[in-house]
C-alpha cells in the first residue's frame, strides 16, 4: 500500500482488473489521443479497439482502497504488449480497408524490445487522482518488474509536446538516450520529436 501525506492511500497491483478495462482504454485514449487521432480515431472506435487490444498481463495498476481505478503503467515484452492486437483486431473495429491504412500509421510508432531492457507501453493517471504520487509509484513498480525479469534497464519514449511528463521522468532518474524526429509526418501525429529515455534498474 502506498500513501501520499495529503491524500487517501492507494494500492499498486500487478495486472488490470477486468472491470477496469473500459476505464483504462478511455484513459489511454485521453492520454495519447494527440498522436493516435489519425491511426485510431474517432474516439468511440479508438476506445473500442484499445479495450479489445489490452493485455492485462502487461500492466501494473493503481487502485483506491475501494477498488476504484486510478491509473496504469503498461509495458512491452517479446511475449506481448499492454496495447497489443493485430490487423484482425483493427479490422473488427474499422473494417478491412480502414485497418490497412491505420495499420501502416501504427507501424510507424512501433518500437522493438531491446536486450536487457523493459520497454514501457504507456503510463497515465486519471485526472481526479493526479498530484498524489501515483505516477511516481507506477514508475517504481515498473522498475521492480524489470528487476524481477532479470532486466537491467527501463526505457520509455516521451514526445516534445509533453514537457510535464518528461520532467517527472527526469526527477525519477531517467536520462535522454536519443531523439528521433518525425519530419514531414509531424502534423499526422501531433508532435515533432520523441526522446528515448532510459534508467538503470535499481538506481
Amino acid at each position: 500500500m502506498s500513501e501520499d501525506r495529503n491524500s487517501a492511500p492507494f494500492r499498486i497491483e500487478a495486472g488490470l482488473r477486468f472491470q477496469h478495462r473500459h476505464l483504462a482504454a478511455r484513459g489511454y485514449w485521453r492520454a495519447f489521443s494527440r498522436k493516435l487521432r489519425y491511426p485510431l480515431g474517432p474516439e468511440a472506435k479508438a476506445v473500442t479497439f484499445i479495450e479489445r487490444a489490452i493485455d492485462p498481463d502487461h500492466a501494473i495498476s493503481a487502485v483506491s482502497q475501494n477498488g476504484d481505478f486510478l491509473g496504469v503503467a503498461g509495458f512491452k515484452s517479446p511475449e506481448g504488449a499492454f496495447i497489443g492486437g493485430g490487423f484482425r483486431d483493427l479490422a473488427v473495429t474499422f473494417g478491412w480497408i480502414g485497418a490497412t491504412f491505420r495499420g501502416l500509421l501504427i507501424g510507424i510508432l512501433e518500437r522493438d524490445c531491446e536486450p536487457d531492457t523493459l520497454l514501457m507501453d504507456g503510463i497515465f493517471v486519471e485526472p481526479h487522482a493526479r498530484g498524489r504520487g501515483i505516477g511516481k509509484a507506477l514508475l517504481k513498480a515498473i522498475e521492480t518488474r524489470a528487476a524481477s525479469m532479470g532486466l537491467r534497464h527501463v526505457r520509455l519514449d516521451v514526445i516534445d509536446t509533453n514537457p510535464r511528463a518528461r520532467a517527472l521522468y527526469e526527477r525519477e532518474g531517467f536520462v535522454e538516450k536519443s531523439v528521433e524526429s518525425l519530419g514531414p509526418l509531424s502534423p499526422v501525429f501531433g508532435f515533432s520529436m520523441a526522446t528515448q529515455m532510459t534508467k538503470p534498474v535499481g538506481i
